[in-house]
């Protein structure tokens, strides 16, 4: 299946709902005393729907997976700053586990369209 807007890429939908939970959890009282951390979460989350946006829409193979790759850097960065938040007391287990597993799901799929990119070998 050939895909002609970004926004039909399964992953990048997963990407939005990520954010959307991202923002939802750093916006609660408890972060209130941590602007910089809540503030990286939302900028860590953004990054990786807009990379997956922005490599889609250069037109190449090599340039999207480029940006795919960065967008799966961006889940770790995530991920390592939800595991503070946690430690923090800052978000519920519910919370963390309910975002890990959405960012661990986006980075596997990221990995397999970038193997699948790969694989057509196409330069252009």
């Amino acid at each position: 299946m050939k895909y002609e807007r970004f926004e039909d890429l399964e992953v990048w939908k997963l990407s939005r709902e990520l954010v959307k939970s991202i923002y939802n959890i750093s916006d609660k009282d408890k972060f209130w005393g941590d602007y910089g951390l809540a503030n990286q979460m939302q900028k860590s989350s953004v990054s990786i729907m807009s990379n997956i946006a922005e490599g889609f829409e250069r037109g190449n193979n090599k340039e999207f997976v480029y940006f795919l790759n960065v967008a799966k850097g961006s889940c770790g960065e995530l991920r390592s700053q939800l595991y503070v938040s946690l430690d923090l007391g800052y978000i519920s287990e519910d919370d963390f586990h309910r975002n890990i597993e959405m960012s661990e799901k986006i980075s596997k799929s990221i990995s397999g369209f970038i193997k699948y990119l790969k694989s057509r070998n196409l330069k252009s």
